[in-house]
Order: structure tokens, then sequence, then C-alpha cells
């Protein structure tokens, strides 16, 4: 559905750092540089920070997340340790389970960017065979 998804920061290279180990986490390669922005590509889609081209600073949605899925819970934890240690801030409950409300548990690790873009690790178990 989705052909990437782009958030604006206001410390390019800061963000650079943070987004670099984050989604290293995730086995995806450093940002690639393209003008004033940078793109992480994997298999399954594009994300892309950018400084706004309005020249205005950049801010977060108030509701907004921006999911990632994870492939185990432990993934979700390296993902969420990688961000609070490059200039994210853990939120919502520590990464844990949850209970989803038709889906059965969810695992989830909530973090912000150092622009107070919310992220979300997500990792949801197979379901059992019947």
């Amino acid at each position: 559905m989705f052909s990437h998804v782009m958030v604006g920061v206001n410390d390019l290279e800061r963000s650079k750092k943070f987004y670099d180990a984050l989604l290293g986490a995730l086995g995806v390669a450093p940002g690639v540089a393209n003008n004033n922005r940078y793109f992480y590509r994997s298999p399954t889609g594009t994300f892309g920070i950018t400084t706004p081209i309005n020249g205005e600073p950049a801010t977060f949605g108030n509701g907004g997340t921006i999911g990632f899925a994870m492939q185990s819970p432990e993934q979700a934890d390296v993902f969420h340790a990688a961000g609070v240690a490059n200039g994210g801030t853990t939120c919502e409950d520590p990464p844990g389970w949850r209970e989803a409300s038709a889906g059965g548990k969810l695992y989830l690790a909530y973090l912000r960017d150092p622009d107070g873009n919310k992220i979300c690790a997500l990792h949801r178990p197979p379901k059992p065979a019947a």
C-alpha cells in the first residue's frame, strides 16, 4: 500500500545517527544521502528523513506512530535499545507483551526519535495451527 514513509527532522546528521543505529538493528544499511534527505531501503519499503523543504521547523504529529515489523521480541528489544542509546527516549509502557483487542498478544516497544516522532517496534507472533 505504501511506497515510503518520510519524517521531518531538525538536525539531519543527529537524526541520521539515530536512524542508522535504530534501523541497523534490523539489518538495514545506513541512510543514503539524496539532497537534504537520507533514505533507508529494505525489501519491504523505504523510510526517509528530511529537513522540511519549506524552511520551517520539523514537528511531530500528535497521535501519529510509525510502526516497524519485528521478527521477534528480542529484535524489538535490540531496536528499542539502539534507539534509546542514540538519542531517542522511551515512551508508553516499557517494551513487552500487550493484549490486542481482537488479534491475541502483541510485543510492543515504543520510543520517540530526537525530534519527537513516535516509533513502535511490533512483533506479532504466528497464530497457532488449528
